[in-house]
């Protein structure tokens, strides 16, 4: 029986860790959440955050106003923080506190204009941040090979200082190497020795298990750094393979191993971990068990009969581009083409099934003489997924799938291998619309008929639909009150306002609530498709109206002017428009004042038009102020006026 043995330092690390679980918290806390990149390079872990609400972005300007941003372990340049203030969306830094150390250090030595080299792969987003904090005052090598370059092409100044930092995952063996490619005794370089503590002992640990083992399994992502870097230490000393999941351990040539070792990468939860090591236990069972077969039982399996129609197991052996060979366990060749894999003609066979892996497959072809069977996976998931609609139906479950096809009449969802038929009058879309539109999307649905003769099946989008937005209805109702906060999402405008969705239910705000300015129509202010943030005004059930604000007391031009100018002030202002009775002149952004047509001048003026134009500048003194009903009188004669009395003053 072959001994297995887990890696004492295999697994999360503390900046991993800390990231995970700061992005479950802020999932908890904000309403929406996004995280720049994928948090971690584990794909289980990050396909649990999606679907908890958190969605990957490649770059904050893609960000909803209000979403909160999830920085990764691997940190971001300072340009990314510095747009981050600039939007005003909140962030959750998670961003390992051994990288943040690294962000000092050659944060510093650019500041004092120093020169900093980064051991790493230029392409990994953790090097990019740290690129990020230094501008262009840095070199990145991956190897004592490119170091070298470096220093014998004199890239850099000899007499400049040199800092020289690491990835927090870099190899430790390179690491060591590139050190002694360092020129001795030069007083300008300066080494931190930045790899991760918890990097060098899982390389270090990683590295005395596989000195004893056969085989070395190294699980974790396949884009981590650090995973990577684990399986080239391996490798070095025995045969070794990366993996992701158990899954894969099915397809492994472990050959007659006695002693395997498992490690994993800082970015591998532990369950799946302790998964691996379950399975690679069992399977080497197994093999332990299979060796005691009895010869008589093989031998009658092996001459099995095979019959069109019937229900049979089979193993992955080899798989091409046109479909999959399987072992039956009988003398016969199991065949199954890709047209009976998969429905989805963008897929290959090796997309849909992996070699090693059983599946339970139909004969639907059967030639005795050249031995091969033809079989269908395809009508096995069709039996399984029709018990399941039926099941749905019975229930009202609401059932989730891609639409494949557009047809005369409506659309196509294969579900569990059942192709469901959603009309067009239930597809959710307005009257006319396009269904070729829903092609490829993700929908819910609900199954309205069922045909167990035919084996076919009527779904309903729009059942769903209505269901969510009657239950987000009366749940926005539950809570609503006037004054309370929400982001929208501007859904369409009217010449007299916009209407913002809350979350199932539309509210409207008036356009005399889009802006303290006045404006001609709302697509001035926003556009559809905005999350914008409104208050309840007014609620009236009875009618299911919802009156919204959108504009802010603080944005009031009027609390501005009042706070900032007083009767006597001089001012400059801008001529906006000409009346018969004088000329109005913007004070400050959306505070008008009137210019009477009695001081515009000295003297007595019959056109207002021979002394001011539209577009002018020009001085006045704010001779009243009425801020109930928003009336401000100002003056160009009084300023003449008041040059007279100085001019006779002096006389």
């Amino acid at each position: 029986m072959a001994t297995i043995t887990v890696a004492k330092s295999a697994g999360f690390c503390f900046g991993v860790d800390r990231a995970v679980k700061l992005c479950y918290k802020a999932l908890d806390q904000y309403h929406a959440v996004a995280t720049l990149g994928p948090i971690i390079h584990n794909q289980n872990v990050v396909d649990d955050l999606t679907k908890r609400g958190a969605r990957i972005v490649d770059s904050v300007e893609t960000l909803h106003p209000g979403e909160c941003v999830v920085i990764r372990s691997h940190g971001v340049s300072a340009s990314v923080y510095d747009a981050l203030r600039r939007m005003g969306n909140p962030y959750v830094d998670a961003t390992c506190p051994f990288v943040a150390k690294i962000h000092k250090i050659v944060e510093a030595h650019t500041k004092a204009g120093d020169y900093v080299l980064i051991a790493g792969d230029p392409h990994h987003p953790e090097v990019e941040a740290i690129v990020g904090h230094c501008g262009d005052n840095c070199f990145v090598f991956e190897s004592e090979m490119e170091l070298n370059h470096f220093f014998q092409k004199k890239l850099v100044d000899p007499q400049k200082k040199l800092a020289i930092v690491a990835q927090t995952t870099y190899n430790i063996l390179v690491w060591e190497k590139c050190l002694e490619a360092l020129p001795k005794d030069n007083p300008n370089i300066m080494v931190y020795n930045t790899i991760c503590r918890a990097t060098q002992v899982r390389q270090s640990d990683a590295d005395k298990l596989s000195r004893k083992s056969d085989i070395m399994i190294i699980v974790g992502g396949r884009h981590s750094s650090n995973t990577v870097k684990l399986y080239h230490v391996c490798n070095r000393n025995c045969s070794s393979y990366h993996i992701e999941n158990s899954d894969e351990l099915y397809t492994l040539d472990l050959g007659d191993a006695e002693r395997i070792g498992i490690t994993a990468g800082a970015s591998t939860p532990a369950h799946i971990i302790k998964e691996v090591q379950r399975t690679m236990t069992e399977i080497m069972e197994n093999n332990n068990v299979e060796e005691d077969i009895n010869f008589e039982e093989a031998l009658d399996q092996s001459i099995k009969k095979i019959h069109k129609g019937e229900k049979v197991k089979g193993t992955v052996y080899s798989l091409n581009n046109t479909g999959a060979y399987v072992d039956l366990g009988t003398k016969h060749t199991g065949y199954v083409p890709l047209s009976e894999l998969t429905d989805d003609p963008s897929k290959k066979p090796a997309d849909v099934v992996s070699e090693g892996e059983e599946l339970d497959l139909i004969v639907t072809n059967f030639n005795d003489q050249d031995g091969i069977v033809t079989l269908s996976k395809k009508k096995v998931d069709e039996m399984k997924g029709f018990e399941e609609i039926i099941q749905a139906k019975e229930a009202g479950t609401v059932l989730e799938g891609t639409v494949n096809a557009s047809v005369k009449g409506g659309v196509i969802i294969t579900y569990a291998g059942v192709r469901v038929f959603i009309p067009a009058s239930q597809s959710g879309l307005p009257r006319g619309a396009e269904t070729d539109s829903l092609v490829k999307t993700k929908q819910r649905f609900v199954i309205l008929e069922v045909n167990e003769h035919r084996r076919r099946a009527v779904g309903s989008i729009k059942a769903v639909l209505k269901a969510e937005k009657d239950a987000a209805r009366e749940a926005f109702w539950e809570t609503a009150e006037v004054g309370k906060t929400y982001t929208g999402e501007v859904k369409s405008l009217t010449s007299y306002g916009a209407f913002v969705d809350l979350g199932g239910i539309d509210g409207m705000v008036h356009i005399s609530e889009l802006s303290w300015k006045r404006i001609k129509h709302p697509s001035e202010v926003v556009k559809v498709g905005d999350y914008i943030e409104v208050y309840i005004k007014e609620l009236d059930k009875e009618n299911n109206r919802i009156s919204l604000g959108y504009k802010k007391q603080e944005d009031n031009p009027w609390e501005k002017f009042k706070a900032n100018y007083k009767i006597g002030d001089v001012i400059p202002v801008t001529i906006v428009s000409i009346t018969p009775f004088g000329a109005f002149a913007q004070i400050i952004d959306g505070v008008d004042g009137l210019i009477h047509i009695s001081q515009l001048a000295d003297k007595r003026v019959e056109n207002v038009k021979d002394i001011v134009s539209v577009g002018d500048v020009v001085d006045v003194k704010i001779i009243d102020i009425d801020i109930e009903n928003k009336r401000i009188s100002i003056s160009m004669r009084a300023l003449l006026e008041d040059d007279d009395v100085a001019e006779e003053d002096e006389e």
